[in-house]
């Protein structure tokens, strides 16, 4: 419950490009330090060179497919922006404020989104 907190937060705060150790204190204070045994500093590294910090980062791949925000979620298999033929598996759009928490909503979404990542 705490992780869905932080992560509503995270994103309702609209666009931010955190600091290095803005998002540090962030993460820690959501408990994301060893989940899923992720640890802090991982995480600070992946948001580094996925976004440089930046909730609304967006980046185009090789293959037509598209990465969204802090963590860099991608339309081929986790979220829809409507312009790529995706898997959706998270059941959300790719833009928009709400994608994030609700990506990370579950248990399983969680799961599936760290698999991606690392």
């Amino acid at each position: 419950m705490k992780t869905m907190v932080f992560l509503l937060l995270l994103v309702l705060s609209g666009a931010k490009q955190f600091e290095r150790c803005e998002l540090a204190r962030t993460l820690k204070a959501a408990q994301m330090d060893g989940y899923e045994g992720v640890s802090l500093a991982n995480w600070v590294c992946l948001t580094k060179h996925e976004s440089n910090y930046n909730t609304q980062a967006i980046n185009h791949n090789h293959d037509n497919s598209t990465d969204y925000g802090i963590f860099q979620i991608n339309n081929r298999y986790w979220c829809s922006d409507g312009k790529f033929p995706s898997h959706n598996i998270c059941g959300v759009s790719c833009a928009g404020k709400k994608t994030f928490p609700r990506v990370m909503e579950s248990k399983q979404q969680k799961q599936l989104v760290l698999k991606s990542l690392f």
